[in-house]
């Protein structure tokens, strides 16, 4: 099994993969981890040597914003989060729309983050 934990730079070059470029050149990010990625299939290269997000890498930057998210929210009920977002952790449960505004983190989300730091803890 691959180890698919991200590190911060990697995570990075994928956002910057994701803004695309302004021009033919990678920036020392994108060429600092690129073959990782390429490797766990987030990034391909065309055959004019320009980089893309995958499917996969993708998904993977929607999760982490989903999981920033719900910290945010665990903070701060009334905390900005992207629409798609909340559409997401809402119909999973781990967030409900407060009467007063914002949103509250459920049972389910508040056990989803504690698994998340018990698995960081253990690594």
């Amino acid at each position: 099994m691959k180890n698919e934990k991200l590190t911060t730079d990697e995570y990075d070059a994928l956002e910057h993969i994701l803004r695309g470029a302004r021009h033919d050149r990678v920036n020392a990010c994108v060429g600092r981890n690129a073959k990782r990625l390429s490797g766990l299939k987030m990034v391909q290269y065309s055959k004019d040597g320009k980089v893309a997000l995958t499917d996969k890498g993708h998904q993977t930057l929607f999760v982490r914003r989903c999981i920033i998210g719900l910290r945010a929210l665990a903070q701060d009920p009334a905390a900005a989060v992207e629409a798609d977002v909340s559409l997401f952790l809402g119909k999973k449960s781990h967030i409900v729309l407060r009467e007063a505004g914002g949103f509250e983190v459920t049972d389910k989300g508040r056990e989803s983050l504690a698994d998340m730091d018990a698995q960081d803890q253990a690594k």
